[in-house]
C-alpha cells in the first residue's frame, strides 16, 4: 500500500513540475524556474548548474514580451521509484515585437527524485507549428480602463517577478 501511495504522490509532484514551469515562464520568475531543476543540471553541451540555466532562460525569454503556456495531456512513465520520463502537450502564445504568434508543442521530459523532491533533469521541446495569430490582443496595465475586473488587463504586470525580470535581469537594451 505504501508503494502505491508513493506512486500517486510522485505522479502529482511530477505534474506540478510542468504546471510550475509554465507559470514561471509566463511570470518570468527565474528564481522559481531554476528550482525546478537539480543544482547540477546540464545546460546545453558546455554549461552546468542553475546559474547557467538562469542565464539561458533570461536570454531566451528576453525575445518575447508576453507569453502564455497552457499545458495538458501529461503522460508519465516510471523507470523505477526515483526516475521517470514524460510527454507534455502545450499550446503557447508569444508576443514578439512584430506581433503575436501561437503554436503547439510537446515537451519530452526526464525526471528524477533527489532527497524526496522531483526535478526535471532534461526538458526538450518539439514543435508542431508556430504561426502569426493575425490578431494582436491588447493586454497589461490600462486595458479596459473601466471598473469591471474582467475587462481590466492586469496580467502579466501583476506578478512582482515580471517587473523584476524586465528591470534587473533582461538585457539592458531591452529594458
Amino acid at each position: 500500500m505504501e508503494e502505491k501511495v508513493d506512486h500517486v504522490e510522485s505522479l502529482d509532484q511530477i505534474r506540478q513540475l510542468a504546471h510550475r514551469y509554465a507559470l514561471a515562464l509566463d511570470t518570468r520568475n527565474m528564481d522559481d524556474m531554476v528550482e525546478l531543476f537539480p543544482p547540477d543540471v546540464q545546460v546545453g553541451r558546455d554549461a552546468k548548474g542553475r546559474d547557467a540555466l538562469r542565464a539561458w532562460f533570461v536570454e531566451t525569454l528576453s525575445e518575447f514580451r508576453t507569453s502564455v503556456h497552457f499545458v495538458g495531456n501529461h503522460v508519465i512513465d516510471f523507470e523505477d521509484a526515483d526516475h521517470a520520463s514524460g510527454v507534455v502537450y502545450c499550446r503557447d502564445e508569444l508576443e514578439r515585437s512584430e506581433g503575436w504568434d501561437y503554436g503547439y508543442l510537446q515537451y519530452w521530459d526526464r525526471y528524477e527524485r533527489r532527497d524526496g523532491l522531483w526535478y526535471f533533469v532534461r526538458r526538450r521541446f518539439n514543435r508542431w507549428f508556430i504561426v502569426d495569430s493575425l490578431e494582436h490582443p491588447s493586454h497589461g496595465a490600462g486595458v479596459g480602463d473601466g471598473d469591471e475586473a474582467l475587462t481590466t488587463g492586469l496580467l502579466p504586470d501583476a506578478w512582482p517577478s515580471w517587473e523584476r525580470f524586465w528591470t534587473r535581469e533582461a538585457p539592458r537594451d531591452l529594458r
